[in-house]
């Protein structure tokens, strides 16, 4: 794995929890997880928005989207879950624990995407390296929250 790559991943790390922790004060100002979550969103929205034309990239246009599979959409309510879930529950479960609870439901829902080879990835098998890894994960979010 590549430097860049290494350490654009340990940012996004570091992102989560400070995201979660900032939204919950924001919700706590407006009214609620919710409305912090909408707000993120936005504000997330048009700053990708004016980097992607910033960059050189055009616009996107209708035929581009077209054809595509209906879970091709989900994305976003992919996002607006881990938004609002993240704005609610850090504040009361605490960022290490958010976090790792988190971190132990990407990578089983990661295995079983993977094993499955949904939404057109390569299908990889469970091993006892990669089953007993995720275990320790659970055990470790587990043992962070009790």
């Amino acid at each position: 794995m590549s430097w860049f790559f290494f350490l654009l991943a340990m940012t996004a790390g570091v992102m989560l929890p400070l995201q979660a922790l900032v939204n919950a004060r924001l919700g706590r100002a407006i009214g609620g997880p919710l409305w912090a979550a909408a707000l993120s969103a936005l504000l997330v929205a048009a700053i990708l928005a004016c980097v992607a034309l910033a960059s050189g990239k055009t616009w996107p246009r209708l035929s581009q989207m077209t054809g595509l599979p209906w879970w091709a959409w989900t994305g976003g309510l992919c996002g607006a879950v881990v938004l609002s879930a993240t704005t609610a529950v850090a504040p009361r479960i605490g960022a290490a624990n958010m976090i790792a609870l988190v971190m132990a439901g990407q990578v089983i829902a990661a295995m079983a995407l993977d094993r499955l080879g949904w939404f057109e990835m390569a299908v990889q098998p469970f091993s006892f390296q990669r089953t007993t890894a995720a275990g320790l994960l659970l055990a470790g979010a587990v043992l962070m929250s009790v």
